[in-house]
């Protein structure tokens, strides 16, 4: 009787002590997104409707979503340093971007950081680019425009197309991995190389305090991803990609919360949305692995349908990226 009541005692002891660790420390130093104007914190993120207008939603810390323009754009805004754009958008909206994101700071646009080359992220550099400032030495505005840095391989394939203004271009490239050379707006700016992922020159960025990293086309919700097998990307690279995300990942509880992530297209997710989509591109590359090794071909691939089950939630018929035509670029680059 003694060995059972030291029993229960001992079992409620330990739950009344993890109920109070759940419910005592809720999203502890977790950082609030703050309305600029007013100093006050601004609600939980909310998902942008895809009803072709603009969209600026908090997502944590200093970093914001503007959704609408083409691709997600990333926005960091701050009176310490100003505003840093990742990813500019169309440059049909680029104009309107700027106006809704100006009263984010008294400070101008500083830098534009590309994910990648596609249009739908790149076209907008111009324009913002034009309407920022970069500091000289003693912290003094100069007359040039605001710095746009991507991955060598970036500038390397914009430099070969006729159709790309010299303004829209990278003014600053790297190679592996370039941090900010100082803080922005009190926090560390990663940019981190994912080789041969949607392209070969992909680039996550990873607001440090913030907690948020924004992943490019490499992950999106709206759909499989696009292997742009002409530019360099690769089936194996994207995956490689995700699991480079969750690694700097870090979740609140259980998979959930924590470090947010912003995908090319779609809605914020934390790493258990991430998670799940690495694992259903592996699970897809296995599948046409094995078809491949049993000497099937492109068309008996196809027929075989080896996103079946994904597709009702990931797949498509129609537009730009269709699931035959993710089946054939996942079976081009495996073959390689």
């Amino acid at each position: 009787m003694q060995r059972r009541a030291l029993i229960r005692i001992t079992l409620a002891t330990l739950v009344a002590s993890f109920a109070g660790l759940i419910h005592a420390q809720p999203y502890r130093n977790r950082v609030t997104a703050v309305d600029p104007t007013t100093s006050n914190p601004l609600p939980p993120p909310t998902y942008a409707r895809d009803d072709g207008e603009l969209h600026l939603l908090p997502v944590q810390g200093n970093v914001s979503l503007l959704a609408g323009s083409g691709g997600n754009i990333t926005i960091s805004a701050g009176d310490e340093d100003g505003i840093l754009f990742v990813d500019a958008g169309s440059d049909q909206t680029a104009d309107r971007v700027v106006a809704m994101v100006r009263p984010m700071s008294a400070k101008p646009i500083r830098f534009i950081i590309n994910t990648s080359m596609d249009r739908d992220h790149t076209s907008g550099n111009a324009k913002i680019a034009a309407a920022g400032n970069e500091f000289t030495g003693g912290n003094v505005e100069s007359e040039q425009q605001a710095r746009i840095f991507a991955h060598e391989s970036v500038l390397e394939r914009m430099s070969r197309s006729k159709n790309i203004p010299f303004g829209s271009m990278p003014s600053d490239t790297y190679r592996n991995m370039l941090n900010l050379s100082h803080f922005f707006n009190g926090e560390g700016v990663q940019m981190i190389h994912v080789p041969h992922a949607h392209t070969d020159g992909d680039t996550i960025v990873y607001f440090r305090f913030s907690d948020v990293i924004s992943a490019g086309d490499i992950f999106l919700t709206t759909g499989y991803p696009v292997i742009d097998l002409q530019n360099g990307g690769s089936m194996q690279g994207i995956i490689d990609g995700l699991n480079r995300i969750l690694q700097l990942a870090v979740p609140y509880f259980r998979t959930e919360g924590g470090t947010l992530i912003i995908p090319g297209h779609g809605r914020v997710c934390d790493s258990t949305e991430v998670a799940y989509y690495r694992d259903m591109l592996t699970i897809i590359r296995d599948r046409v692995l094995d078809m491949i090794k049993k000497g099937m071909t492109l068309e008996q691939v196809k027929s075989a349908r080896p996103t079946l089950d994904y597709d009702p939630r990931y797949g498509s018929s129609t537009g730009s990226w269709t699931t035959d035509m993710f089946v054939e670029a996942v079976y081009k680059s495996l073959k390689r």
